[in-house]
């Protein structure tokens, strides 16, 4: 699949769990265009190991997402009721009570088709039966959307690979400091260090002092 950096984000309606307790039926990331930034992520599957890992990390660092204006949101192929039986499991047992952004359910796996990472694909045998070829589940990806929609980071990581939450934070970092002050962000750049203007003249001064 051609990436989808630059483009706009898949638009969906689906049932998503919110603030750990409520179900809604036509969660949709339209409600935050031209208000919030969103870090949009998937993972494979509820009541898994790796998983709960990563949604309490992005809880503990919500409040600064929050900070920044951006939304956060998971998904994966399970439906709003594993989603909802998730969350009111305790931590120590395995769940991931306490997490409070939304969780959208892709029972279908048609919003990690149309992201572009869904484990599987569909064959057909010689009697023209279908089935899925490896696990139908997502790849653990994540997009940075801006407030326009459209998607301006993503990174997709093979099932057995957890994400860092802080590269997150750095990305939206480096993207609101670029549309405030038009400097673009160096590697390895962190919110506070120096940027260079996106001409020769500006990548030299940054490397004459660096």
């Amino acid at each position: 699949m051609r990436s989808l950096i630059g483009k706009q984000a898949p638009l969906f309606k689906s049932p998503a769990v919110v603030n750990g307790k409520e179900i809604v039926s036509d969660f949709s990331l339209e409600q935050f265009i031209g208000n919030k930034y969103v870090v949009f992520f998937f993972y494979p599957m509820d009541f898994t190991f790796v998983c709960p890992t990563e949604l309490h990390a992005f809880q503990e660092k919500l409040a600064e997402f929050e900070k920044r204006n951006v939304a956060v949101i998971g998904c994966s192929v399970d439906s709003e009721y594993s989603h909802f039986a998730w969350l009111s499991m305790d931590k120590n047992h395995g769940g991931i009570k306490g997490v409070t952004y939304p969780i959208v359910a892709d029972f279908s796996k048609t919003i990690a088709e149309n992201f572009g990472v869904l484990a599987s694909d569909i064959d057909y045998d010689d009697e023209g039966n279908a089935y899925s070829v490896g696990d139908p589940v997502a790849f653990r990806g994540l997009f940075l959307i801006d407030k326009k929609g459209v998607i301006r980071h993503c990174v997709i990581n093979d099932l057995p690979l957890g994400r860092n939450v802080d590269e997150a934070l750095r990305m939206v970092d480096a993207l609101q400091h670029f549309e405030e002050f038009g400097e673009v962000c160096p590697a390895n750049w962190t919110k506070g260090k120096d940027a260079m203007k996106g001409t020769s003249e500006g990548v030299a001064d940054y490397l004459s002092k660096h």
